[in-house]
């Protein structure tokens, strides 16, 4: 069989395109040629079956380099669908990202607009003409269809339109008898109502006229038409958010499990609700006490949290006494107001042991368990491995492990064999990840059915003291600590403690290991949050000895030569700018009465009224060190003013070019600025405006577009974004140009002109929300500043007088009301702010509702719905408030 490719592009002087096949994951490559540098062509014999297809896409080459692709999500697809056709003739258009590339995610393919795809026809003409295009606005209820001029396409009649198959996602597909087809004719795609017999839906624009060449017998002709465009209102979807782990149903252990996930899936369902968003839900096991609850700081990027387990799907105990205990032990802790995280995951983890040691075996020789381990193989036996080592250790620090500081292969091979002892040792974690898979699989399964998107939350960063660390170390620097520069969290920025990236390391195997990542993500999730976008156009990256974050600089980055700070004409004197400034004045403002004693114990005394700190204090993490154990209030003053001198620097020198230099974020607030004359204050503002808002825009969009297309392509979710925080311009270039939704909160305006945002201007790709689990629910947020919420009552909700506090149920459903009508696609409330509205239902306590405090990095997480799932399915008059709101808003 001839197949020729006809593609129309135009190249510049030294490009030429390719034609790629895609064979099981891989490109098989072949030139194309061209006369004048537009129209090119490539012709080659296959051999292929009847009712196969091939799927194929186009790049730009320079020599033997890839300068460019297509979009890759959906390639092109050619049908063989004709049993008489030898000599295939495709004329094809470059598919870029398109604007609407949102639609060809399985948020929209597997649940919103599931449709279920179809082999095409086959026919038996001598001479056929194939027609395919692109309709993603098309819902779930509705088909495609073409009806034109004359006989063969229905003379114009709805009711004798063509109905098309619809091959791949959002792509369609028809082929018509050449010889009963004019040839010229003009026609147009409709859509179809499959379940009522409405008048049809034309596409938006003139006919369509196709002008055939001549064909003889055994050809195909295939044209690839430009979208079809329809008169349909941009889909928007309403969902809450809440952690997996405070879901609470009447049988779950103390903890929100995948169980209660199903549950919560069908609240969503009943209340028109679209979307239901989680956080982490990876193994955060590494200390086995209740600072393992943060979510984000998973020991690895695949397994999931053992705590999750419902217990309720796995066979029962037989020994009646231990499944007894047990039942009184679920009831105990299910009946607590928050989660009692150390006590919860030692008794699942127990109860996962006795029932791993009654089933184990027997589930262990099941084909599924089988084709588990062997799909999960790669991850699954460093992960089983570590936390034998961990738990044998007792610590999951593996440096101070007395072996085992790496996975011997040798090791890892013979883990995989279920004859040997070392199988044995760490059968157990492979039993309880495959039951977490099969659970999570379910409750995913179960949310397409109910036409819901589930949408996880892809952490920025992983543990230092972790299976990714310990087997992968080459793509981290493990001397650096990834956090944020200070904002409206924390004063002080954060330090999240994660190592850095080694993105030279992962750029160079086309970032193999986050594509993995994403991948797995995707078995559970038709959506994601990136979480701190921003991570990956520069992140915050701390040294090793510091605990605040205001001594960090972005990497990467460009730092500044000293001549380069010259030329802004603040003359730099390295040794004074970059050592911490302490004088007698500094230490009275911080210290007060124990200036001295400070002076005594911490300090050197350098020349007149200035000192330098001694070498075993000279370090906040050796000042950490030095008052390990020490509570007391005064104690943990003392403390902090030692940091507060340590990073009271002007510049901070780069981490690879000992030569550069950054200006330290927020130094403006430091001593050792007022030390400036007035114009070197103005001159170093000016440098430090440009730093950080100018200087490294284009650096670090370059950057960004290394790694974000490869990941953002790799699967087919919904692609969401955190783009909070000291965001720089680059930033919406790169996430308009890939098509990624932005977050935005109405308390925390991107416009810095406005003092609260316009949820007018929201951009339609762009999530929608009030709050967020790093900050105060509405609620605690309406009493936290009574002035700010009163400007906010005026100006915003349009209301005289003076605000109410606490804050009403009517004016929580008011507000709630205005951001659904938001023009953003979705909008996701956390599931404390939909309960704002219900004065009867919601917690009366709203401090109890918060979920974190970025500001302490040794929060708790442990909040948990106050009432059962169960309960919230039987609120009716709830619901029913929830599903008209959702309605009168246009989302559905």
């Amino acid at each position: 069989m001839k197949i020729v490719f006809n593609l129309e592009y135009q190249t510049t002087f030294g490009e030429e395109l390719a034609l790629n096949f895609l064979l099981d994951g891989k490109a098989e490559q072949h030139k194309m040629t061209t006369l004048d540098g537009v129209h090119w062509m490539c012709e080659i014999s296959k051999a292929a079956k009847t009712n196969a297809h091939l799927d194929y896409y186009y790049c730009v080459m320079r020599g033997d380099s890839e300068v460019r692709h297509e979009w890759l999500v959906e390639p092109h697809r050619l049908d063989i669908s004709a049993k008489k056709g030898t000599n295939y003739m495709l004329y094809d258009h470059w598919i870029d990202i398109p604007e609407d590339a949102y639609l060809y995610s399985t948020a929209f393919t597997e649940c919103v607009a599931a449709r279920g795809l179809h082999e095409s026809a086959q026919t038996d003409y001598a001479k056929t003409v194939c027609l395919k295009v692109r309709a993603p606005q098309l819902r779930n209820n509705e088909r495609l269809a073409i009806i034109g001029e004359g006989e063969a396409l229905g003379n114009w009649e709805s009711k004798r339109a063509i109905s098309m198959t619809e091959h791949e996602n959002n792509e369609w597909t028809v082929s018509l008898d050449a010889a009963t087809l004019p040839q010229a004719f003009e026609f147009k795609f409709v859509g179809l109502d499959e379940e009522v017999d409405l008048t049809p839906l034309w596409e938006n624009g003139m006919n369509r006229t196709i002008s055939l060449p001549e064909l003889k017998s055994g050809d195909v002709i295939v044209y690839e038409l430009p979208q079809a465009y329809f008169p349909v209102y941009p889909w928007k979807g309403a969902g809450t958010v809440i952690p997996i782990f405070s879901l609470r149903s009447e049988g779950s252990f103390g903890v929100g499990d995948f169980g209660d996930l199903k549950m919560m899936i069908d609240w969503c369902a009943k209340t028109k609700q679209r979307i239901l968003q989680v956080l982490p839900i990876n193994d955060t096991n590494i200390t086995h006490t209740w600072q393992d609850s943060y979510p984000y700081n998973s020991i690895s990027i695949y397994a999931l949290h053992p705590q999750y387990t419902d217990l309720r799907q796995l066979p029962k105990l037989k020994d009646e006494a231990k499944r007894k205990a047990f039942e009184a032990l679920q009831k105990e802790l299910n009946a607590l107001p928050q989660i009692d995280y150390e006590r919860v995951n030692n008794a699942k983890m127990d109860y996962l042991r006795e029932i791993y040691a009654q089933e184990g075996a027997k589930t262990m020789k099941t084909k599924a368990f089988k084709e588990f381990f062997e799909q999960s193989k790669e991850w699954l036996v460093p992960y089983a491995a570590f936390c034998h080592y961990r738990d044998l250790y007792g610590t999951a620090t593996f440096s101070e492990w007395p072996d085992h500081h790496e996975l011997p292969e040798a090791e890892r091979e013979a883990m995989t064999k279920p004859t040997t002892k070392l199988y044995k040792e760490v059968a157990f974690w492979y039993f309880v990840q495959f039951n977490l898979d099969q659970q999570m699989r379910a409750a995913h399964n179960h949310a397409r059915q109910q036409r819901v998107i589930l949408k996880g939350d892809i952490p920025i960063g992983i543990s230092r003291d972790g299976v990714e660390a310990w087997v992968e170390p080459k793509y981290f620097n493990l001397n650096g600590q990834a956090g944020a520069p200070p904002d409206a969290f924390s004063v002080n920025g954060q330090n999240w403690g994660f190592p850095t990236y080694n993105w030279d390391a992962m750029i160079e195997d086309g970032c193999s290991w986050w594509v993995r990542r994403f991948r797995k993500m995707a078995e559970y999730f038709d959506a994601y949050r990136i979480d701190h976008v921003l991570g990956f156009f520069r992140i915050w990256e701390i040294p090793i000895n510091a605990v605040h974050g205001l001594l960090g600089q972005f990497s990467p980055s460009l730092g500044m030569t000293p001549e380069e700070i010259e030329a802004y004409g603040l003359h730099f004197q390295e040794e004074l700018f970059t050592k911490p400034f302490i004088a007698d004045w500094t230490l009275e403002n911080i210290f007060g009465e124990k200036a001295q004693y400070v002076k005594d114990t911490f300090l050197n005394h350098t020349h007149d009224d200035i000192w330098e700190m001694k070498p075993e204090y000279d370090t906040q993490r050796k000042v950490e060190a030095a008052f390990k154990g020490k509570t007391a209030q005064e104690d943990l003053n003392l403390r902090d003013g030692l940091y507060a001198l340590i990073s009271d620097v002007l510049f901070i020198r780069d981490r690879k070019d000992s030569n550069k230099f950054h200006p330290r974020i927020g130094v403006q607030n430091d001593f050792i600025y007022q030390t400036l004359w007035d114009n070197d204050k103005f001159t170093f503002n000016r440098l430090y405006n440009d730093y950080f808002y100018r200087r490294n825009n284009q650096f670090w969009y370059t950057e960004a577009m290394k790694k974000l297309p490869k990941l953002t392509q790799a699967t087919r979710m919904l692609v969401c974004a955190e783009d909070l925080g000291m965001v720089p311009d680059c930033v919406p270039w790169v996430m308009n140009e890939l098509r990624i939704l932005s977050l935005e909160i109405q308390s925390m305006p991107k416009d810095n002109t406005v003092r609260f945002g316009h949820l007018s201007r929201n951009p339609y790709r762009s999530v929608c929300t009030i709050s967020t689990h790093d900050m105060s629910t509405l609620r605690q947020w309406w009493d936290e500043d009574e002035a700010l919420t009163q400007d906010y009552f005026n100006s915003m909700l349009y209301r005289g007088g003076a605000a109410p506090h606490p804050l009403p149920d009517w004016l929580a459903k008011d507000i709630v009301s205005r951001h659904l009508t938001s023009p953003s696609m979705l909008c996701l409330l956390s599931f404390q702010d939909w309960m704002s509205i219900s004065e009867s239902l919601r917690l009366p306590d709203a401090n109890a509702e918060r979920i974190n405090i970025p500001a302490n990095p040794r929060h708790y997480w442990r909040y948990r719905m106050h009432m059962s799932i169960e309960q919230l399915l039987a609120a009716d008059d709830f619901n029913n408030e929830i599903t008209t709101l959702i309605i009168h808003s246009g989302r559905k």
